[in-house]
């Protein structure tokens, strides 16, 4: 795995709880204007950029993407974002609870992405990755990090541990988590981790699909608009955060389904009989694999699947979106395509199994289904595999936040 320094756009010192903020794809519009509301150093600004036009602007149109650029030429003309002056690596610890994972932050390389040397792991959906590809292409910056894993290598280990002995560059606190940066300035630093990465055969996509999907599309775009095309233009890579596998963590990502496809409760639940076996639950939460947890009518419910619809064979059938997918949301409920099915929405695990059943008590959603968490191991071998998982399959906390580093594609940020 090729990882590279380069030069990263950074909140200004004593800025960074100003600018930094959460992914662009876990919070909606609405969500983001509150967030940014009297923050005009926000990186919401850049990243949800219809936040800045007037209420009711179509969220693809040309405007949204202008605003991107100009907001983030802002900020840097402001002098809230400074430009480091040498190429970087830089390390990224975030502490949630009892949980740490400390990585890297470096430029990847897009034909790694193109080669299949970096994996992934699920489909993209076109929209999302045309928004995207805009984004980057307009502003010039990837201004959200990819976040990827690796097999953990124990001397990239050691060589982390050695460069975060002296206190970090940067401390942020959000949202309960704290986040710390470590800026790697030293050439013979930079060179050792550069070359320890080198000995990762491969790296996978833990989350970011579409960005970097985005990336592959715009150093295409470019290439084939550039008249001498070199191969190390900055736009032949993109902004990562690399995380060895052994450190994260994965949480459920449930599901929840507007009706019951014209069934009855009662009716409901003698399908689901004919393949689960089904009892009362006392704790909302599957206690292992192969178990998912129902809610339905104001009561838990506790699912088992019968194990003759279980093939431990295939890596992407066995897994329990796969199973719950094959054999109650399609069969039962009629889910052909969770992807494009607005009759199914996933919810988080982060917000807990209360938000599950707060939906379907409200009245808008007839039942909720709270999953058993992917491993990483389960998304390693999936991808190594070449296939893809179910959509929606991992929800990975603590979230990476955006603002902190920013990747730009031609060296300065836009003009």
């Amino acid at each position: 795995m090729h990882i590279k320094a380069f030069h990263g756009i950074r909140p200004a010192p004593g800025k960074t709880a100003e600018v930094v903020c959460p992914p662009y794809d876990v919070i909606n519009s609405a969500e983001a204007a509150e967030l940014a509301k009297g923050k005009p150093l926000s990186f919401l600004h850049v990243i949800k950029p219809e936040i800045s036009l007037p209420e009711g602007t179509e969220l693809y149109s040309d405007a949204v993407y202008a605003a991107a650029r100009e907001n983030l030429s802002r900020l840097l003309d402001e002098g809230a974002l400074v430009r480091d002056p040498s190429p970087s690596l830089y390390i990224y610890r975030q502490k949630m609870g009892d949980h740490v994972q400390t990585g890297v932050v470096g430029a990847a390389s897009v034909d790694e992405y193109d080669q299949d040397l970096i994996k992934k792991h699920e489909y993209t959906r076109p929209n999302k990755e045309d928004d995207r590809t805009r984004h980057v292409d307009t502003t010039s910056a990837n201004a959200g990090p990819v976040f990827l894993t690796y097999r953990a290598h124990r001397p990239i280990d050691r060589l982390i541990a050695s460069l975060t002995q002296n206190p970090p560059d940067v401390e942020a606190s959000h949202a309960g988590v704290q986040h710390w940066l470590w800026c790697v300035t030293d050439p013979q630093a930079v060179s050792a981790i550069e070359a320890s990465f080198a000995e990762i055969p491969c790296s996978y996509v833990a989350d970011g699909h579409h960005r970097s999907a985005s990336a592959s599309r715009v150093r295409a775009n470019r290439r084939d608009r550039a008249a001498h095309h070199t191969g190390m233009e900055d736009y032949n890579r993109f902004l990562a955060v690399i995380f060895p596998d052994e450190q994260l963590a994965i949480l459920p990502y449930n599901r929840v389904v507007r009706d019951l496809n014209g069934l009855d409760p009662n009716a409901f639940l003698a399908a689901v009989k004919t393949r689960f076996d089904v009892d009362h639950a006392d704790d909302p939460r599957p206690a292992t694999a192969r178990e998912f947890c129902m809610y339905l009518s104001g009561s838990w419910y506790r699912l088992r699947i019968h194990d003759a619809l279980v093939d431990r064979t295939d890596p992407v059938a066995s897994l329990d979106v796969a199973l719950l997918q094959d054999n109650l949301l399609a069969p039962i409920l009629a889910i052909g395509d969770p992807r494009l099915d607005e009759r199914v929405d996933f919810v988080g695990g982060i917000r807990g199994t209360s938000a599950l059943s707060d939906r379907v008590d409200g009245g808008k959603w007839a039942v909720a289904f709270s999953m058993h968490a992917t491993t990483i191991e389960q998304l390693l071998k999936v991808a190594d595999a070449g296939t893809v998982m179910p959509p929606k399959s991992t929800w990975f906390e603590p979230k990476l936040l955006s603002g902190l580093v920013t990747h730009a594609l031609d060296g300065e940020g836009p003009a």
